[in-house]
């Protein structure tokens, strides 16, 4: 698998008229198990936006512990925070949100709810230039929380960064905590995530040893910010402080695999219980109803079943985001597999590349790479008369109150349940032993 990986990543170092990026990282894990670890290109190869390259002794490689800027998978962040609070008791997903942000208290914005937020159905506008528009950051703020709804809450699907800065600020409003700290605390913390969070420029002088290891972005030397390395891409985050529920977060793919395995365990990796399994699974469920759904499904953050940026890894189980900046995050539930891929696709320009063919192209070399290796000689797959290794023994059946990968199979299974099997599976989930002693 791990020649196959590489050579999807290098396909994208060339390309007419520009390459579909500088560098790139993958991990690939299955069952918890890395499969495939690769970096390719730089980190820093130009000099500005017209693609002048920088001699070759100020070029930085790519390394597989490069920090990029995770863009939009910040929204998983986001999520994560609120759906804690949740389970905290401190929010409900339905419940309204006028009570910490009063500019949601009249008329029919009074009905938003965080699950509105969550699956982009609220409403709200997709974008505002805020960083053009608007003078300064409490002005940006006003105009975030009092946009007008362009549609009625749940009528429609429309993926909306203002829905996701909405709802940071409703984190910070319910907590009196900054979205930075419930990020470090509440996430990244918890799941050992040590280089991810926000502002990282800003915490060089505590982290020397990362300075040299951020991924170059864009030469946004048009607002005068120069070639962005350390700093926030996104010019709305940026606009905002840098630290808002859209976009800002910085990490690396060893770390955001962690973040991936959480969900694709159920809330809880390496004993640490992050979201509750129920949660996880409303989480992972489809939010849309048929007469909205834009062709593939939303969950709560997650995006389900997207064959544009999932390409073969797609399914009903499989849940993931892309970035702006050319990151992604795939977690295939079903097949135990979670996928980063972090590239800089936006150095030195957003306007050189697109890297979905190269998303899909990736998911495409994990799944047939793993099928060859299932029915290669010696595989317990293989084909007959084939050399074979001698087979285990069948393992007793798993029991409810000792195998946790149980468990996982029956969450796993809840986004496709009716209702009414939902129920009895959460029964499951929340005594195990009773259920087995009946």
């Amino acid at each position: 698998m791990t020649a196959a990986i590489r050579a999807v990543l290098e396909s994208g170092l060339t390309g007419r008229p520009h390459p579909a990026y500088p560098g790139a990282v993958a991990l690939v894990l299955r069952d918890g198990t890395v499969e495939a670890a690769e970096s390719v290109g730089h980190a820093l190869r130009y000099a500005d936006a017209d693609g002048r390259e920088l001699p070759p002794g100020d070029r930085v490689p790519m390394r597989p512990d490069t920090v990029f800027d995770l863009a939009s998978l910040t929204k998983l962040f986001t999520t994560t925070v609120l759906l804690r609070l949740v389970d905290q008791g401190l929010l409900s997903l339905d419940g309204p949100i006028h009570p910490w942000l009063p500019t949601f208290a009249t008329g029919v914005r009074r009905s938003v709810s965080l699950r509105h937020l969550l699956s982009h159905t609220s409403g709200l506008p997709a974008l505002l230039n805020l960083w053009s528009d608007w003078p300064d950051i409490e002005a940006r703020q006003e105009a975030v929380l009092s946009a007008h709804l362009e549609r009625p809450p749940g009528a429609a699907f429309s993926y909306s960064d203002i829905g996701f800065i909405t709802a940071g600020y409703l984190a910070e409003a319910v907590t009196g905590c900054t979205l930075k700290d419930l990020v470090r605390d509440q996430v990244c913390g918890p799941l050992a995530m040590t280089d991810t969070g926000y502002l990282p420029a800003a915490d060089r002088a505590d982290r020397a040893d990362r300075a040299d290891r951020f991924a170059a972005t864009e030469d946004e030397s048009y607002i005068g910010r120069g070639m962005l390395r350390g700093s926030v891409h996104d010019e709305n985050a940026w606009s905002l402080g840098g630290a808002v529920g859209h976009a800002g977060i910085f990490g690396t793919a060893a770390d955001l695999v962690r973040l991936g395995e959480m969900i694709r365990l159920g809330g809880a990796l390496d004993g640490a219980r992050v979201l509750q399994g129920a949660t996880v699974a409303e989480m992972c469920a489809d939010q849309l109803p048929d007469d909205v759904r834009p062709g593939f499904g939303q969950g709560l953050g997650v995006r389900i079943d997207d064959p544009a940026s999932l390409g073969m890894l797609r399914g009903p189980m499989t849940v993931g985001h892309t970035g702006f900046t050319g990151t992604s995050l795939v977690v295939d539930r079903a097949g135990g597999r979670t996928v980063a891929l972090l590239t800089n696709r936006v150095h030195p320009s957003r306007t050189w590349s697109d890297v979905g063919r190269i998303r899909r192209a990736l998911a495409e070399a994990v799944v047939t790479a793993r099928r060859a290796q299932r029915t290669a000689p010696g595989s317990p797959d293989a084909a007959p008369g084939s050399p074979a290794r001698p087979r285990r023994r069948p393992a007793d059946p798993p029991s409810l109150t000792d195998s946790p990968s149980l468990s996982m199979r029956i969450r796993a299974e809840l986004p496709s349940l009716r209702p009414a099997e939902r129920r009895v599976a959460l029964g499951i989930l929340a005594d195990p032993a009773t259920v087995a002693g009946l």
